[in-house]
């Protein structure tokens, strides 16, 4: 008689105190990146590679700076219909510094290994702090067909 209330009054404490706990839980995430390792991107120029439908999207496989995360006007490899081909990031979803664009997808315009680019026009608007960025993007910004 004693053992199955004592039982109760043990499952009642061990749901009282997993409410208690359930309810101090905060998330712990790092900080968001812009575009990392496994991001998902639009090629957003018009070469043949980029457009042709396929049952994957491309995905970063390498981001070409020192921490890894990657911000407009950096370069990435991508994995794109199964080869590796090398990108420019032209915008990107998280919000940047001030007075910069947010874009709604992440963009990249297909590079060759020299830096020119693989097509042969841009199809979305580019930020305009690109043309004051170090690099030579000048081929790029020649094919864009507006800005931001």
């Amino acid at each position: 008689m004693a053992l199955p209330q004592l039982s109760r009054s043990l499952t009642g404490l061990l749901v009282e105190t997993s409410s208690i706990i359930h309810q101090r839980t905060f998330s712990v995430s790092a900080v968001a990146a812009a575009i990392q390792k496994m991001t998902r991107v639009r090629v957003v120029d018009n070469s043949s590679l980029g457009n042709t439908p396929y049952h994957r999207a491309p995905r970063v496989i390498h981001v070409y700076t020192k921490n890894g995360v990657g911000k407009v006007g950096d370069r990435v490899l991508l994995a794109i219909k199964g080869q590796k081909k090398k990108a420019l990031i032209v915008g990107h979803k998280m919000p940047g510094e001030r007075m910069t664009p947010r874009f709604d997808s992440n963009n990249v315009v297909l590079i060759e290994d020299n830096g020119n680019p693989t097509g042969t026009r841009i199809k979305v608007p580019l930020p305009t702090h690109l043309r004051k960025m170090e690099g030579d993007y000048s081929k790029v910004l020649a094919i864009a067909s507006s800005f931001v």
